[in-house]
């Protein structure tokens, strides 16, 4: 990227204008953001493929509702230390190899959990099931730093933003048809093999599509000035960059909390409503409200900020309007009977927060130059996954339980618990990430910003 904005090359560059300075676009950029984009749904779906029938599958191997849960939280513990690696791959072993390496991972691991309901004796059937989730969760911190980085080596920058949303956002859809796709397929603990067949399918499709379709990392020729020029810094030494730049820490904070609040908010929002006498399958119609609604505003935000870019102003709002929408489910989650009224409420929640995640992550690539874009982008999704885990744990221990009221339907042994905590702690959470986007912008060194931003 060749210098700070505010210079003649601070606006986004025209297709023609490209062309006249020797830059290219290739069609087959929109290949590898196909593999990548299914790539990340089937890892979606496989991270939450037992979730929703967790009580199902216990019956099945015989395990606890604990170590159920265990199958999800994995991603989580995973990518902490292994995001890091990671980073290193995608910056050293170039994009192409380490999407390969991803999807014979995530491949390797949909079939090894799938064992225990093969014809072979296994005395452990939750040993191959977390083996076949770990492979997976490493896939995860491979394919989740990748679209941004596809987004700057591969597209215009008229088009990065959108790229970026579409890589990013087929990892909710595939969460999304996890919630929908498990509980139609399982029905009773005998179609649970039925259900890890089917999610081998893609999976396999997939690996195939990766290996054969994939030729090179970066394009011939760079589809922009920005990506001519872009260089990246040593492993270690763009890491001491990202802690040095405040600006990247306090978006990486703020984002990564946002990343923890809302995975906490789809893993525990069954728990949260059934206290109050909502049912489980209006708690997963509200996270699918959350999800699709999140889609859509990523969709329409990747456009917007695609023509105007206008970043920060994007991100500030979003994470702003996301703080009250995160207030008014605090209070309204506590009254029964109020459907309507937390339908709407999980939709904007989506709608506002959801939908800035790729912007949020283009923004890291652009205020962390000259850094690569896997370690801007995954040095945020590393502190995400911990403040999910501590957010996590936090809830579970604040939590209390308390006299089961007569409109409860939880479940047996799930027990009511008093989510104030939650309510609480996701609504501090999210207005502290606002205010923390209200200044990221003006902390920004105009040396280390893509001509993408304009500093002002």
């Amino acid at each position: 990227m060749s210098g700070p904005a505010g210079d003649g090359q601070g606006a986004a560059e025209t297709p023609t204008l490209g062309a006249l300075r020797g830059h290219r676009v290739y069609a087959r950029r929109w290949v590898f953001l196909l593999v990548l984009s299914l790539l990340s749904f089937s890892n979606a779906t496989l991270w939450l493929s037992f979730a929703p029938v967790a009580n199902t599958v216990a019956q099945r191997f015989v395990l606890s509702t604990e170590q159920i849960n265990w199958l999800s939280l994995v991603y989580l513990v995973v990518s902490i230390p292994f995001g890091v690696v990671s980073i290193w791959v995608l910056d050293f072993a170039g994009l192409r190899w380490a999407t390969v390496l991803c999807a014979w991972l995530n491949f390797a691991g949909s079939v090894l959990r799938s064992l225990p309901c093969m014809e072979i004796e296994t005395q452990d059937p939750f040993a191959f099931l977390m083996g076949g989730q770990s492979l997976c969760a490493l896939a995860q911190t491979l394919v989740i730093f990748s679209p941004a980085k596809l987004a700057a080596l591969w597209f215009p920058e008229h088009q990065r933003a959108t790229a970026n949303m579409i890589g990013t956002m087929s990892n909710p859809l595939g969460i999304l048809v996890a919630n929908l796709l498990s509980p139609a397929l399982v029905k009773n603990k005998e179609d649970v093999p039925l259900m890890l067949g089917i999610y081998i399918i893609p999976a396999g499709l997939i690996c195939l599509l990766a290996t054969a379709c994939l030729w090179e990392s970066v394009p011939p020729t760079p589809p922009s000035a920005g990506a001519a020029c872009s260089t990246s810094e040593k492993f270690l030494d763009g890491l001491k960059l990202l802690v040095r730049n405040k600006a990247y820490v306090i978006l990486a904070v703020c984002f990564g909390g946002g990343i923890g609040i809302f995975s906490s908010f789809l893993a525990l929002l069954e728990q949260v409503l059934c206290v109050k006498g909502y049912s489980n399958e209006f708690a997963g119609f509200c996270a699918s409200l959350f999800i699709g609604f999140g889609v859509l505003g990523a969709l329409v935000l990747g456009l917007y900020v695609d023509r105007t870019k206008h970043f920060t102003e994007a991100l500030k709002i979003g994470l702003c309007l996301t703080s009250l929408v995160s207030v008014a489910f605090a209070l309204v989650s506590q009254l029964p009977g109020q459907t309507h009224a937390l339908a709407v409420i999980c939709s904007l929640f989506g709608l506002f927060g959801f939908s800035v995640a790729p912007v949020a992550m283009e923004l890291a690539v652009e205020c962390s130059f000259p850094v690569g874009e896997g370690a801007a982008t995954g040095l945020v999704f590393v502190l995400g996954q911990a403040e999910g885990v501590l957010i996590m744990v936090l809830l579970t221990t604040l939590t209390v339980r308390r006299a089961e009221p007569s409109f409860s339907t939880c479940r047996d042994g799930q027990g009511p618990l008093d989510w104030m905590a939650f309510r609480d702690l996701a609504a501090s959470s999210a207005r502290l990430c606002a205010s923390g986007a209200k200044v990221t912008d003006k902390m920004v060194p105009p040396v280390q910003v893509s001509p993408l931003i304009k500093v002002t």
